[in-house]
């Protein structure tokens, strides 16, 4: 009998932690004994067993002044991860996401002695800024396993073998118990409930949480019996509650836990979210929706001016090509606006012209056949196969 085949992932945001849990999952599903996987992660990963050979802590960054501020640390867990993925003597690694720290770590391994296969999981977004990426990354990696159809014949032009898998996150249950919800925190059925959402790094916290907050205190003035309901991620969850603890204007907010997220979801009227996976599951779940963010002024202005060619920000309006969620950046990321945008959402729900029906339509037509997860797990199984076990 063969020996496993070794597969190493490696994740180092939220978002990833979770797309590379799914992975496991869908590998040991798949292979069972036939695959031994070890990596560097979150807890979502060391839930199924798979604790990180790196601590990751501190990793998760927003914006490019900000990487080159932590640029030491990031290049002391790059090499550390490269020693850990050739120490686990791995037949493939899978780089999840993450494009600045994924892509030193590929061309750390690409110059080892019998190098693993290197697989990219999600491409950087090129559709939207820096199509030059694509050619970078055809000459660091093996192959990309990208999440959105639109990206294959993309990379496949840069000469990169690509497979299309589709969006795990956008298979995982986004919605629970609403009713539970409100009777658990003795909200009633007639309350507003909006939804708060910081973000999963502690820039964007400390970047646009001032704002989000002076949007809760207006909307607090304007609607004195709503709630304010905030999931917040791990990575940040501590950081929220010294903020909003911090600040005075901050009643009938309440902080959640990761495991109530769903029934939080499911309570909420509207949705207030920095820009990123929460806003497209929002949108999956049918919570009409305003997106926020802010960088550094100097990122903001690379970015804008140089970087970013697309329309939208949010991953849904882009795929639909309109504006089903409402966008705030930079400058117009303030208080005022946002609360005036989330006062827009309310009344268009008051009237019956909800966007949760459109926004719903557009996040689905995006989910592809609910296989994505056992695709990326195919892929990845047979890619490995194929170079360890070529006859």
């Amino acid at each position: 009998m063969s020996e496993p085949l070794k597969v190493f992932l490696v994740a180092v945001e939220p978002s990833g932690d979770a797309l590379g849990a799914d992975l496991i999952a869908a590998l040991r599903e798949s292979c069972g004994n036939d695959v031994s996987i070890a990596g560097v992660g979150g807890p979502r990963m060391a839930e199924l067993g798979v604790r990180s050979a790196v601590d990751i802590s501190g990793l998760a960054i927003l914006g490019l002044l900000d990487g080159l501020k932590t640029y030491p640390q990031i290049l002391k867990k790059v090499n550390e991860t490269v020693e850990a993925a050739m120490a686990f003597e791995a037949d493939s690694v899978v780089l999840i996401d993450s494009w600045g720290f994924m892509i030193r770590v590929a061309q750390r391994l690409q110059k080892r002695e019998n190098a693993p296969f290197l697989i990219k999981y999600v491409g950087p977004q090129i559709w939207a800024a820096r199509p030059r990426r694509a050619n970078v990354l055809a000459q660091s990696v093996d192959h990309l396993l990208t999440i959105h159809a639109f990206d294959q014949p993309m990379f496949e032009a840069a000469g990169l073998a690509t497979t299309f898998v589709g969006n795990p996150a956008l298979e995982r249950p986004v919605t629970g118990d609403g009713t539970a919800f409100r009777r658990k925190h003795g909200i009633d059925k007639g309350t507003i409930v909006i939804g708060v959402l910081f973000g999963s790094r502690p820039s964007e916290l400390r970047r646009i949480g001032p704002a989000i907050r002076d949007a809760i205190a207006a909307l607090q003035a304007q609607l004195p019996g709503a709630v304010f309901v905030t999931p917040a991620a791990p990575a940040i969850a501590e950081g929220v509650r010294a903020a909003l603890n911090e600040d005075p204007r901050m009643t009938n907010v309440l902080v959640v836990e990761e495991d109530e997220k769903r029934d939080a979801t499911s309570a909420m009227n509207v949705a207030l979210a920095v820009s990123g996976t929460a806003t497209t599951e929002l949108a999956l779940a049918g919570v009409p929706t305003v997106s926020t963010y802010r960088l550094g002024w100097l990122s903001y202005w690379i970015y804008k001016n140089i970087l970013f060619k697309a329309k939208y920000f949010s991953l849904v309006n882009i795929a639909a090509d309109q504006e089903l969620i409402i966008e705030h950046a930079q400058d117009e990321a303030n208080g005022e606006r946002l609360a005036a945008s989330v006062q827009v959402l309310l009344d268009e729900n008051s009237s019956g012209r909800s966007r949760g029906p459109a926004l719903q339509a557009a996040a689905e037509a995006m989910k592809g056949d609910g296989r994505s997860s056992a695709r990326a797990a195919e892929a990845v199984h047979g890619l490995t196969a194929a170079r360890k076990r070529p006859d």
